[in-house]
């Protein structure tokens, strides 16, 4: 993968941007959707948005269960067409018998907050709908929301929002959340700091990225950067993300915690206090709602600390939660799990993902 460095230099060059970078290399990655002697495989829609359905051909006596799959690439890349995707969403079915949904959601900086997040709403409330999952033969009981990355952040955002929702809120048995970023109030957080150049994602390349699902301003990053973003009215939600007490004594080290500082940006972003863009955000009463949670998290990984507290969020809020920490873990390893890398680490996170699923859907 390109070099942040390389891909900001061809920008200011103006030869590409940034985003555009990264989305014509990944789009090299897209595989060809084909069924195979166990998984039919469908490149459809659903509410106009297109979706990759994989469905078991072995006929089954009872429901299946399913799993609605959100894939990474910090909202402005990505897709379940991606090898390591498909790999992974199919195996998912093959090994549970389950019928996965994977969601190419509209992606940034041409669609910007919250139309990803739209999208995936919209798949998930029809998918779950009585007459689609009789369709095609699923449990509303055993469905379960994963993703990585920001597939994850979308994940526990949707998740959220249809435990709020009468019509749909009994439906969802599980969430797993992989790696997921789930703040943007504080990034100077210890995990921000230890990984600050990576590996995989660098902080500069997560704060520009994350930027443009934002705005094109380019002035929002920069005071990102300096943990100078939070407008004037959000200190009462730093105790929500706060590290230095909810995050786990031995990941603190000898870090100092630092308040975000308040009101340095010109522009105001309204959006830096929605829940929607941080699912940290909701209150311990909204968490008390939330269904059985597995959450993995990579020590080299500047996302680490918001999976971990998360953890320690819903665990206070008396949510059934699982967690692996994965020592040698690092951001984005099931993009890397197939060919021609078949990182190890990334075929064990994805192990450890399935057998879950396994076990608990």
């Amino acid at each position: 993968m390109a070099d942040v460095k390389e891909a900001t230099l061809l920008e200011n060059m103006g030869l590409i941007s940034y985003a555009e970078l990264f989305t014509m290399l990944l789009k090299l990655d897209h595989t060809v959707l084909i069924s195979d002697e166990n998984i039919t495989v469908m490149d459809t829609k659903f509410t106009d948005i297109p979706v990759c359905l994989y469905l078991p051909k072995k006929k089954s006596e009872s429901q299946r269960r399913a799993v609605i799959f959100i894939h990474g690439g910090a909202f402005v890349m990505g897709s379940c067409r991606q090898t390591a995707y498909d790999f992974l969403n199919r195996w998912t079915a093959n090994k549970l018998g389950a019928v996965v949904v994977g969601i190419d959601y509209r992606l940034a900086p041409q669609y910007q907050f919250p139309v990803a997040l739209e999208d995936v709403l919209s798949v998930v409330r029809f998918f779950l709908q009585d007459n689609i999952l009789a369709k095609y033969g699923v449990d509303p009981s055993r469905i379960c929301i994963s993703g990585d990355s920001s597939g994850g952040t979308l994940a526990a955002e949707v998740t959220q929002l249809v435990q709020n929702d009468p019509e749909f809120k009994n439906k969802i048995k599980a969430q797993v959340l992989i790696y997921p970023g789930l703040q943007a109030v504080d990034v100077l957080m210890p995990s921000h700091r230890q990984n600050e150049h990576g590996p995989i994602l660098s902080r500069d390349m997560a704060i520009k990225m994350g930027c443009l699902y934002l705005t094109k301003d380019k002035a929002l990053a920069q005071a990102v950067r300096e943990n100078q973003h939070m407008p004037h009215g959000s200190r009462h939600l730093f105790k929500l993300v706060n590290w230095s007490t909810l995050l786990p004594e031995k990941y603190r080290r000898n870090h100092i915690y630092t308040e975000p500082i308040i009101g340095k940006l010109n522009s105001s972003y309204p959006v830096l206090l929605d829940s929607r863009l941080s699912p940290l955000l909701v209150t311990d009463s909204q968490l008390e709602k939330l269904p059985l949670t597995y959450i993995i998290t990579c020590e080299h990984d500047i996302l680490r600390d918001d999976g971990l507290i998360y953890v320690s969020r819903l665990r206070n809020a008396a949510v059934n939660v699982s967690h692996d920490h994965i020592e040698d873990g690092i951001h984005g390893a099931l993009f890397f799990m197939t060919s021609p890398f078949y990182l190890n680490v990334g075929i064990r996170i994805s192990d450890k993902y399935i057998n879950w699923l396994e076990e608990n859907l």
